[in-house]
């Protein structure tokens, strides 16, 4: 049987571990490396391929027979096993590449499509956010709460520039616009990981998003929760994983959700 409690202590070193080969590959990387994946702005590296194939290698150790579901597809599995990983070894990418030390390494457990665990390591600055069923969502062991903030006119926001389905731009900045004239700002990080896990230790009030994919957010939607917070689509339901919209936030969570709702879903 599994011990979630050690697992998730594994799942910290394992991140850490991986998260110094970056740490040490950001401060020589050599930019002719860079990689196109599917359009001139979704970039990849050796670097992201490399930290997939350690975290895999040494998840694997941990539950043998898991499955895995990876940005970079380094590995192909049995998506059907109870146990599956979902991996991004390096949300954060672009900012890798330009030398902006704003990126993360996600990782999530989940048992039977349920997420059970997540840690989300913020490499640059040695921060990581933790949680797993049962327990308390914390960052580097100290437990860690959703902000108590219950104003929009008092709350910071975060959401992300999405690279496709750029037919739904214009309502997105429109919405972008309406909670720029209704809160203290709005912050593009570049990674909706640490987007999250800012979420989860209150640092910022809510995330939205769409576009997105399970890699990008199961850890850190998972710590949201456990910290307290609320996490669903744009519809206000609970299919964020798979879905590709994600609302996630604290106490302000409701009135986030009505003013993208009013903008997103109009006819």
């Amino acid at each position: 049987m599994i011990q979630l409690a050690h697992l998730e202590k594994e799942v910290v070193r394992i991140c850490r571990e991986v998260g110094a080969f970056i740490r040490k590959e950001a401060a020589e990387f050599d930019r002719s490396k860079i990689e196109f994946k599917t359009g001139f702005n979704n970039l990849v590296s050796y670097v992201d391929k490399e930290a997939e194939i350690q975290l895999v290698g040494e998840l694997k150790k941990l539950i043998p027979d898991s499955a895995f579901l990876t940005e970079e597809g380094t590995v192909q599995t049995n998506a059907e096993q109870e146990y599956c990983w979902i991996i991004d070894p390096l949300d954060g990418t672009t900012n890798f590449m330009h030398g902006l030390p704003i990126f993360a390494i996600s990782v999530a457990l989940a048992q039977n499509n349920k997420v059970i665990l997540g840690v989300v390591y913020e490499v640059t600055h040695d921060e990581c956010f933790h949680a797993s069923e049962g327990g308390v969502a914390a960052c580097n062991g100290k437990p860690i709460r959703v902000s108590t903030i219950s104003t929009l006119n008092e709350s910071l926001l975060a959401t992300g520039f999405p690279y496709y389905h750029l037919d739904k731009k214009d309502v997105y900045l429109e919405i972008i616009k309406l909670f720029l004239e209704q809160t203290h700002g709005i912050r593009r990080l570049g990674s909706a990981a640490i987007d999250l896990a800012y979420v989860a230790c209150g640092r910022m009030e809510g995330f939205f998003e769409y576009n997105l994919h399970a890699w990008d957010v199961a850890a850190g939607a998972f710590i949201v929760q456990k910290a307290g917070g609320k996490v669903t689509d744009f519809s206000g339901i609970s299919n964020f994983l798979h879905g590709g919209e994600i609302v996630a936030a604290g106490a302000v969570h409701q009135q986030m959700l009505k003013i993208i709702n009013e903008l997103w879903y109009k006819k």
